[in-house]
């Protein structure tokens, strides 16, 4: 999961997102700004199908029980997945960008 460390952008809106670490049993240490903090209740790297995936539950204003699911992009250096927006019920293709 060594990959998934960094700080990582949404090109569409500003909102990084900052994997500062990453124990053995996949529990992930992860802070989401925009441009203020917003609180991250649980992150979690797996793997699923080969793939590496990050799961980041926010707990904050505005963000109760929102979510991302992102995919690691060995190729373009790049999470990409899904945010669902909880308070609003949608879901939205988000991508981010490593800084």
């Amino acid at each position: 999961y060594r990959r998934l460390l960094g700080e990582w952008q949404r090109p569409d809106g500003g909102y990084v997102l900052a994997v500062t670490g990453i124990a053995d049993d996949g529990t992930a240490t992860a802070g989401y700004f925009n441009p203020s903090p917003i609180n991250v209740g649980h992150a979690e790297a797996r793997t699923e199908d080969g793939k590496v995936v990050l799961f980041v539950k926010m707990q904050d204003q505005n963000y109760p029980g929102s979510t991302s699911t992102l995919t690691y992009d060995p190729l373009a250096d790049q999470l990409v997945g899904v945010y669902f927006q909880a308070v609003q019920r949608a879901s939205y293709d988000v991508v981010f960008v490593r800084r």
